[in-house]
C-alpha cells in the first residue's frame, strides 16, 4: 500500500494568537501580510495528525510505503521533519507565490499523486490552522475520482476484505460513526486521533541528510490555467480583542452556584 500525506507549512498558531492577545501583531503595508519576522513556522497540527495515523497504520502491521508532500516556497523544514518521524519519502512542490489558493494548491497536489504512481490512500488534515477552511482533501479527490471520508480519528485495515479496504471512525456532533471505504481513498484527519509522536534524536540526525525530491509545476505538465489563482486575499485585519468578564460573588460553592443561577436568569438564559 503507497500512502501519500499531504503536509503544509503554517505560521505558529499559539505564537499567532500570543501576538494578537498582546495587541502585538501587525499586518504590513500590503494590508495582507504580518510583519512579525520572529513567529516560528511549522507543519500543520492537522496534518501532523494525519501523518501519525498513516505511522499507526504502518504500526499496526499493514504493509504500506508513507511518503510527505508538501506546496511552498521552502517546505524542506517541515518534509525533514517528516522524515524524522517515519516518512519513506518526501516531495516539494515549489512555488513563487508564497500563499496558492486551494484550487491551485489541490491541483498540484492531485497532479504529483498521479505522475508518483498514484496512491491507495492519501491523508490530509481536516483543515489548516492558518486559513481553516478544509477545501483541499474534497478537491483533490475530485481531482482524481477517489471518495473522501472526513474527519477521522481512528483509521484501519477492515479483515477479510476482498479488496483494501478502511474501516474508519468519523467524529459527528452526534458522537461516532464507523465506515467502511475501499482503496484508493482520501481521508481527512482530526485532532481526537490524538498526540502524535515525536522524533527521536537518531531521527532526526537521519533526516538532515534526507533531500527532498523537487517537482516544479512545469514537471507536472499542468495548463497554465490551472495554476492561476481563482481566489485572491484582498485584505487580512487584526480584530478587537474585547474582554468582557464578570465575576460571580459567593463565599461557597453553594453560594457561588446560587448567584450564577440568579444571574443568568436576570438575563433571561434560564428560567
Amino acid at each position: 500500500m503507497r500512502i501519500v500525506v499531504c503536509v503544509k507549512e503554517v505560521l505558529d498558531p499559539d505564537a499567532v494568537n500570543n501576538y494578537a492577545l498582546a495587541g502585538r501583531l501587525e499586518i504590513g503595508e500590503d494590508g495582507k501580510s504580518l510583519t512579525q519576522t520572529t513567529i516560528p513556522r511549522l507543519m500543520n497540527g492537522f496534518d501532523e495528525q494525519a501523518l501519525e495515523a498513516a505511522l499507526r497504520l504502518r504500526d499496526a502491521g499493514v504493509e504500506c510505503r508513507i511518503g510527505a508532500v508538501s506546496v511552498g516556497p521552502d517546505t524542506a523544514t517541515i518534509l525533514k521533519h517528516a522524515a524524522a518521524l517515519g516518512a519513506d519519502e518526501i516531495a516539494a512542490l515549489p512555488m513563487d507565490d508564497p500563499t496558492p489558493d486551494y484550487h491551485v494548491a489541490a491541483a498540484l497536489l492531485a497532479a504529483y499523486i498521479r505522475s508518483s504512481g498514484d496512491a491507495d490512500l492519501v491523508l490530509c488534515g481536516r483543515q489548516a490552522s492558518d486559513d481553516d477552511q478544509g477545501v483541499v482533501p474534497a478537491l483533490i479527490c475530485e481531482a482524481l475520482g477517489m471518495p473522501l471520508v472526513t474527519n477521522a480519528r481512528a483509521i484501519e485495515l477492515a479483515p477479510a476484505a476482498d479488496e483494501p479496504t478502511l474501516r474508519i471512525t468519523r467524529v459527528t456532533p452526534d458522537g461516532d460513526e464507523v465506515v467502511e471505504v475501499s482503496c484508493p481513498a482520501v481521508v481527512t484527519v482530526s485532532n481526537e486521533l490524538g498526540e502524535p509522536r515525536y522524533p527521536t534524536a537518531a531521527k532526526k540526525i537521519a533526516a538532515r541528510r534526507m533531500k527532498p525530491e523537487i517537482i516544479t509545476p512545469e514537471g507536472l505538465s499542468l495548463p497554465a490555467e490551472t495554476l492561476r489563482p481563482r481566489v485572491v486575499a484582498q485584505r487580512q485585519f487584526v480584530p478587537t480583542v474585547a474582554g468582557d468578564c464578570e465575576f460571580v460573588p459567593g463565599e461557597s460553592p453553594a453560594e457561588l452556584a446560587e448567584a450564577l443561577v440568579a444571574r443568568l436568569r436576570q438575563d433571561s438564559l434560564i428560567q
